[in-house]
């Protein structure tokens, strides 16, 4: 029986318009706490995005942000993964520098930096992934924060091949360079991502992996969808996630995440 329902957002449980179904929805979590089913929301936008697209749900929704690298479950930081600053200085020269790739974020748990100089577009772009950003004259000049995840919006398959390849021969195992979708390239520790962190959680509620229900659309869900045998990949899915999911959903803009739901909770037990 699903005790437990993890989705990504972006190109899965919301629209390719940034929103979704809210009403549907509603309805079917009202089902979901009245059976005790945790939802998750597993992305790797920052957390404090996701949360604004749930008010009124922080004590219900537990949310695994930047790829894993932070969970919030009660509005409360449950775990939380750091970058070495002197490698995430290493990284940004190399990507800045070498790469001359200008579209750049670099996540915090406080917030959101980018440098000062960043095209309104590539801001205009950040803003459907995060809510809170800072620009600043210098990387190197923040102090006063802890670094969860580097991200990168490449929009040339070819350099976007080279920049991870580049990052996979100099640094190894020091860090993971996996596509999230929408041309955006993400940096995070090796042993990080969403797989762990939910894994986590759900030993924590003593919930069993098959007893998950997950969703996901592009690189970064591959860990959590290999979790579990119902594992959903989208219909706008790119290979190697229909590769590891055992079904495959109807397609994001089909509300396609509450479809499958709507549908195991309707074969559940009443009561």
């Amino acid at each position: 029986m699903i005790k437990a329902i993890a989705v990504d957002k972006d190109g899965t449980f919301f629209k390719s318009d940034n929103t979704f179904d809210e009403r549907y929805f509603n309805q079917l979590f009202e089902i979901m706490i009245e059976k005790h089913i945790k939802f998750i929301v597993a992305s790797g936008n920052q957390y404090a995005q996701l949360r604004s697209f749930f008010p009124e749900k922080d004590n219900q929704i537990t949310y695994v942000a930047e790829n894993g690298a932070v969970t919030y479950q009660n509005e409360a930081l449950v775990t939380a993964h750091y970058f070495d600053k002197h490698l995430v200085a290493d990284v940004l020269d190399l990507i800045i520098n070498h790469y001359h790739i200008q579209d750049v974020v670099l996540s915090g748990l406080n917030t959101a930096y980018v440098l000062d100089y960043v095209s309104d577009d590539f801001l205009s772009f950040l803003y459907k992934y995060y809510y809170h950003i800072k620009k600043v004259s210098d990387f190197k000049s923040i102090n006063q924060d802890e670094f969860v995840k580097m991200a990168l919006r490449i929009k040339d398959q070819t350099l976007l091949e080279n920049v991870m390849q580049g990052l996979k021969n100099k640094y190894g195992e020091k860090l993971r360079a996996v596509t999230s979708g929408n041309d955006s390239l993400d940096i995070i520790l090796p042993k990080v991502n969403k797989g762990v962190a939910i894994e986590a959680l759900l030993d924590s509620w003593g919930i069993q992996t098959n007893e998950l229900l997950a969703f996901g659309d592009a690189n970064n869900d591959i860990e959590m969808l290999a979790l579990t045998p119902y594992s959903y990949a989208m219909a706008n899915c790119s290979p190697e996630v229909a590769a590891t999911a055992n079904y495959r959903a109807p397609s994001n803009d089909e509300s396609g995440v509450l479809q499958v739901i709507e549908t195991y909770l309707t074969q559940m037990p009443q009561g």
